[in-house]
């Protein structure tokens, strides 16, 4: 690896940290052992209270030894409180390593390319990175406390007498060597449950997302076997963490008690022998019942919560910091640039922004019936297009073919000669913008958003473009180009976020723009100004019409809608197309102008 790249988040990282912090970790370890004193002690305190004082006459003695115990016990909440303070001093400081390495892994993937999206990467940087701070925090608390108690409580028996520590470790330790293989298999079937319950969220989300597409292609059927299994297998995944975890609960819970059993059924010929005292017996009864069973079931329940919560979270993480291969360079988002690939030797850049499509078939997924099917279309540089058709007839597909967000499944699509698979993606970025139906509009100031795609244009540019496609006026009541937008400025409707794309487009040297229902929140005047905009600069403008208007002022219309689909004028294709009849007819019908 690399010593500019992040180091991932796993026990490597704690191993680092906790030599970074060794001051820290030995005072916890220090502190946690004298916090562990009336663990050690109860047991011979009570043995002395018994045999020395109570049981030989002497209660006074026996009296004082359980006042040691109490004093045990306030010396335990002392050490506590002096403790707390050093447990922040490694729980905070890990959750600063965790953010820069999250925060590291997260720019180093994305400069490689990697897929990541945004939402993932603020839940590890928040939710991911407070659980495992929580959880650390949790473990250092309790299960550090527990595990020093009963080992504690384990030397306080031997030393209390070593023929019943010989009859009763040997059961804690089968028990504990049983859980840890138990609690492996746990984390597993939690890291499946959390993959089940992941792939059943983004699948349902691409479903619901995209519910037009899914009818569209008739994929209804196939769409609900593939969530039906999904759930099918998050259930099973969840019963199986369920069985196991009951399991483990039994396991621990016949182990914590068989300790006692077995010192029960031994006593008698111990105490005839006269190798146990009744104050012992007490006493090993002592550390048995107010120590080892509870601190062994409590132990083993925080680490097979807390502790494979953890395993699991820090697995994510560790997964998301490691560096990712470099990813092919994705042609530019919506009305947004892609980051420029590096030099590739297949990269052309088109002589011409001519468009041409041969028999251009596309479908979402193999199988599912082809959204666009056998399409033919020119469209030479500086063309005026409207796009019309029923709900999924394939508009946005179009355009999206067109920016060359995606490929054809069949035919040929060029531009200005050029596959659109070879052109050289910085070229499409400067050359095609598409705006869709919902706008981007980015915190920052006016300016910052105008000049988006074109860094270097000058203000008289910005103030041109808004005004040419109607936006000044939303400028001259924002506060100008210096007014804040977006999360530190006013609340935008969104009609103003699409004025705002516009000119952002307009002044941008994009040769082809495809608005696809970029105006559907303006009023009829105000998307005539904007497509006029656009057709008087020279630009080739395909437009997903919103409303007939669209259609009457464009040269050519294309109908989309299979089999049916026609291209010609209005005129041609009132008479020609049934559809675009059909369509005209509702417009009209609904009043949209």
């Amino acid at each position: 690896m690399s010593e500019s790249a992040p180091r991932p988040v796993d026990r490597h990282l704690f191993a680092g940290f906790l030599r970074q912090h060794r001051g820290a970790a030995v005072a916890v370890a220090g502190w946690s052992l004298l916090e562990a004193v009336p663990a050690l002690a109860s047991g011979l305190l009570v043995a002395a209270a018994l045999d020395r004082g109570f049981l030989a006459g002497r209660p006074a003695e026996g009296f004082l030894w359980i006042g040691l115990l109490g004093a045990a016990m306030v010396f335990r909440a002392l050490m506590t409180r002096t403790l707390t303070p050093w447990l922040g001093r490694l729980v905070e400081p890990l959750r600063d390593e965790l953010v820069t390495a999250v925060a590291a892994g997260a720019v180093h993937r994305a400069a490689a390319g990697a897929r990541d999206t945004a939402g993932a990467g603020v839940a590890r940087l928040t939710v991911q990175v407070e659980t495992v701070r929580a959880l650390v925090s949790a473990l250092l608390r309790s299960a550090r406390q527990l595990g020093v108690s009963l080992l504690m409580a384990f030397v306080g028996l031997a030393a209390l007498s070593a023929p019943v520590a010989a009859v009763t470790l040997p059961p804690v330790l089968l028990t504990l060597l049983l859980c840890v293989p138990r609690l492996r298999v746990l984390a597993r079937r939690q890291r499946r449950q959390l993959r089940a319950e992941e792939a059943l969220t983004a699948a349902a989300g691409e479903t619901f997302d995209g519910i037009r597409d899914v009818v569209a292609c008739g994929a209804r059927d196939r769409v609900a076997d593939d969530l039906s299994a999904r759930i099918t297998d998050h259930r099973d995944a969840v019963r199986a963490v369920a069985r196991t975890a009951s399991a483990n609960t039994l396991l621990v819970s016949l182990g914590s008690h068989l300790p006692l059993l077995v010192l029960l059924l031994a006593a008698p010929r111990l105490l005839d022998r006269g190798a146990l005292s009744v104050g012992e017996l007490l006493g090993a009864t002592s550390y048995l019942i107010s120590g080892v069973a509870p601190a062994l079931r409590s132990l083993v329940a925080v680490l097979g919560s807390w502790g494979v919560q953890l395993a699991t979270v820090l697995g994510r993480l560790s997964r998301s910091t490691a560096p990712a291969r470099r990813a092919p360079a994705r042609a530019p988002g919506p009305d947004i640039p892609a980051r420029t690939p590096g030099p590739d030797a297949s990269a052309r850049s088109p002589r011409s922004p001519d468009l041409s499509l041969v028999d251009v078939g596309y479908a979402y997924g193999p199988g599912a019936a082809p959204v666009i099917d056998g399409l033919s279309l020119d469209l030479p540089a500086g063309s005026h297009l409207t796009v019309v058709g029923p709900s999924g007839a394939g508009k946005s597909t179009l355009t999206t073919l067109l920016a060359g967000l995606a490929a054809p499944d069949d035919g040929r699509l060029t531009v200005g000669g050029v596959p659109v698979t070879e052109v050289d993606r910085a070229w499409l970025h400067r050359e095609v913008t598409l705006i869709p139906q919902e706008a981007y509009v980015f915190t920052g100031t006016v300016r910052d958003n105008l000049r988006y795609l074109t860094p270097r244009a000058r203000d008289a540019d910005l103030l041109a473009s808004a005004e040419a496609v109607g936006a000044r006026a939303l400028v001259d009541r924002l506060g100008g180009l210096d007014a804040p937008v977006g999360l530190d400025g006013p609340p935008l409707s969104s009609g103003e976020r699409q004025l705002v794309a516009l000119a952002r487009a307009h002044v941008s040297p994009a040769s082809v723009v495809l608005l696809d229902e970029a105006c559907c929140h303006l009023d009829p005047a105000a998307e005539e100004r904007a497509e006029r905009a656009f057709a008087a600069r020279g630009t080739t403008l395909v437009v997903v019409a919103h409303r007939i208007s669209s259609a009457l002022r464009a040269p050519r219309v294309l109908v989309l809608d299979g089999e049916r689909t026609a291209i010609g004028t209005h005129a041609q294709l009132l008479g020609e197309s049934p559809l675009y009849a059909d369509l005209v007819g509702h417009w009209v019908a609904a009043g949209t102008p």
